[in-house]
C-alpha cells in the first residue's frame, strides 16, 4: 500500500466517524475531538499569544463542533474544518473585546468628566495632575497615590496590595514616569 493509499483510509475512516457523531454517536463525536483537541489548542495558542484565552477560545470550539457536526461537509480535513472554527471564534472574542473596552471608554471619560465637574462646583481646583492621573491605570495610579500622596512605604503599599514591595515600587516608578510624560505633552 502506497502513501496515498494510507492517507485515502485515514480520511475515510474519519469521515465515517464524523457521520457516526452526526448521526448521535456519542462516543465517535468524543473519539473527534479528543483527537484534534491539542492540535487547535496549539494553534491558538500561537494566534493569541495567550494560553488562557486559547484554552476559553478552544472550549468554545468544541462546543460549536459538537453543535454543528452535522454541518461537516468532507471538503476539507476535519482538523482545517475545526481551525476555521476556531478562529472565527477568535476574531469574534477580540471584536467584542474591542467593542467593551471602546463603551468602558466612554464610561470612564463620563465619569471622569463628572468627577471634574464636581470639583469645579465645589471650587476646588482640577490640576493637570489630576487630568493626568486618570490616564494612569488603576493598578499605577494606586501606587503613586498611596506613596506620594498618602505618604506609604513600599513595604504597606505591598501589604495593602497583596503583592510584593519591590512590585509596589515598579509600579510606582512607572506610574511617575507616564505622568511625567503626561505632564510635559500639557506643557
Amino acid at each position: 500500500m502506497n502513501g496515498k493509499q494510507v492517507i485515502g483510509q485515514m480520511k475515510a475512516a474519519e469521515l465515517e466517524e464524523v457521520r457516526r457523531a452526526a448521526e448521535g454517536d456519542d462516543s465517535a463525536l468524543a473519539e473527534l475531538l479528543q483527537r484534534h483537541y491539542a492540535f487547535v489548542y496549539k494553534y491558538l495558542v500561537k494566534v493569541t499569544m495567550d494560553p488562557s484565552l486559547a484554552e476559553e477560545t478552544v472550549q468554545d470550539t468544541m462546543i460549536r463542533c459538537m453543535e454543528n457536526i452535522h454541518r461537516y461537509d468532507g471538503s476539507s480535513a476535519f482538523s482545517s474544518w475545526m481551525i476555521t472554527i476556531a478562529t472565527r471564534i477568535y476574531i469574534d472574542k477580540t471584536r467584542r473585546r474591542r467593542r467593551e473596552q471602546n463603551w468602558l471608554e466612554v464610561i470612564r471619560n463620563q465619569a471622569i468628566r463628572k468627577l471634574r465637574w464636581q470639583f469645579e462646583r465645589r471650587n476646588e481646583e482640577w490640576t493637570d495632575v489630576m487630568d493626568a492621573m486618570t490616564r494612569l491605570t488603576p493598578e499605577h495610579r494606586i501606587a503613586v497615590l498611596l506613596k506620594h500622596y498618602y505618604g506609604y512605604g513600599y513595604d504597606e503599599i505591598g501589604q495593602m496590595l497583596d503583592i510584593p514591595s519591590g512590585t509596589a515600587k515598579s509600579r510606582t516608578a512607572y506610574g511617575l514616569r507616564q505622568l511625567r510624560k503626561e505632564l510635559q505633552e500639557y506643557e
